[in-house]
């Protein structure tokens, strides 16, 4: 007899809220900079990337993808 193999997926780890991040203050990274000025003129909102911290650039690219 076979074993039944089941799919299972590890547990997916929890996000932490970009508020609690340890380096969440510093300016966005240039990846970050990057994402929401394509995000942006995808959806016809002014973001200024370069006024955002790391935190708050996390988030506004939620917002903008949803």
């Amino acid at each position: 007899m076979s074993e039944s193999s089941e799919n299972t997926q590890p547990a997916a780890s929890p996000e932490k809220d970009p508020a609690d991040w340890v380096t969440g203050d510093e300016p966005a990274t240039g990846a970050q900079k990057s994402y929401l000025e394509t995000l942006s003129r995808q959806s016809d909102e002014d973001v200024d990337p370069d006024q955002l911290t790391k935190a708050e650039a996390s988030q506004k690219i939620d917002e903008l993808k949803n």
